[in-house]
């Protein structure tokens, strides 16, 4: 099968041809139909985020059609649309039993310790492999498996509760996702941060309320009432001082993107007098996967919007999309698919 990999880090993915992966018990063989493009794949071609290894094939936002299946798995299965949970779990040990599977013992992730969807085939346990609702489309399920789940668990890790005031900083993937996801749980109002204005029309055209990342960020929050729920989805230290100073009392800032940079606060100042808090939030759960499936299927939220560019499985293509995400450009989200460009 044709794939496209890290090689090393800092350079180009490269193309290659790979064996066909072969499905073993309790397992699918997926036909990859789309793949969406996340900023944290970007982070590991740079090394921004360390990989446990290369050659890698990135790609956590994966869905298709399931084309084999491994003893065990129903034949029902075969030529079912599904997209893929990336978090693959034992179940069994005190994190899984818990539901924390993010911090499973011995869990892999997609496109990072096993291989990722910018291929023309993937295996995973059958219970990954996850059916999309009539009335959903591929791409749209694909780009659902990281932006869209990721954001439901970061509003849950913040306690969010209908008539709070939420503040996205950032309009990018996740930031259209949050947006939705905030309005339709209820938010009063939301806030979309972000410095490129393109991205800042998207949010509003989903009903937020713009704010230009290039100005005093937190005193135009603050003057607009100020905010319950601040989702830092960038990795931004910066973001997160903003985040953290535009929140009201018992205000909560929802750490999310990914960075190596730290921020300095005062704790007294900063937390302790308005009893503000910060929250980590890491990856999501498979419960959240169904559910935000369930939501987009009975119109609640509309994840397909934020595909705003489509390449095919070519090095150059995704290199460009790549190149184009680092650099903070227009494109919300980018889906590699089978039809190529559009």
């Amino acid at each position: 099968m044709r794939a496209l990999q890290i090689d090393r880090i800092g350079s180009p993915l490269a193309a290659v041809t790979l064996p066909d992966p072969q499905p073993r018990p309790g397992e699918v063989q997926v036909r990859v139909e789309a793949a969406g493009i996340c900023r944290s794949d970007v982070h590991y071609r740079s090394g921004h985020r360390r990989i446990p290894g290369v050659p890698l094939v990135p790609g956590h936002e994966v869905a298709g059609v399931v084309a084999a299946i491994g003893d065990g798995v129903p034949a029902s299965r075969i030529g079912e649309r599904v997209c893929l949970h990336y978090l693959v779990i034992c179940g069994r040990c005190a994190a899984c039993r818990r539901g924390a599977e993010q911090f499973c013992e011995v869990g892999q992730m997609i496109g990072l310790d096993r291989q990722g969807g910018y291929a023309e085939a993937i295996v995973v346990p059958a219970v990954n492999a996850v059916p999309i609702p009539d009335g959903v489309s591929t791409e749209a399920a694909a780009v659902m498996m990281c932006s869209t789940a990721t954001v439901l668990h970061a509003l849950r890790r913040a306690g969010m509760r209908p008539g709070e005031t939420v503040a996205v900083l950032g309009a990018g993937g996740l930031g259209i996702s949050a947006v939705q996801l905030a309005a339709a749980l209820g938010a009063g109002r939301v806030f979309a941060v972000d410095v490129n204005p393109t991205k800042l029309a998207a949010a509003e055209r989903l009903g937020a309320i713009p704010v230009d990342g290039r100005g005093d960020v937190a005193s135009e929050l603050r003057a607009g009432g100020g905010a319950d729920i601040a989702l830092e989805l960038v990795g931004i230290a910066d973001l997160m001082r903003l985040g953290v100073a535009s929140l009201n009392p018992g205000g909560r800032a929802v750490a999310v993107g990914i960075t190596h940079e730290e921020f300095g606060l005062d704790p007294f100042r900063d937390l302790v007098l308005a009893e503000r808090s910060i929250v980590g939030s890491a990856d999501h759960l498979l419960a959240e996967v169904h559910e935000v499936l369930q939501m987009a299927a009975a119109g609640r939220i509309d994840p397909g919007v934020a595909i705003t560019a489509r390449v095919p499985l070519e090095a150059a293509a995704v290199n460009r999309a790549m190149d184009r995400l680092e650099g903070f450009g227009d494109d919300i989200r980018t889906v590699i698919t089978a039809a190529g460009e559009g």
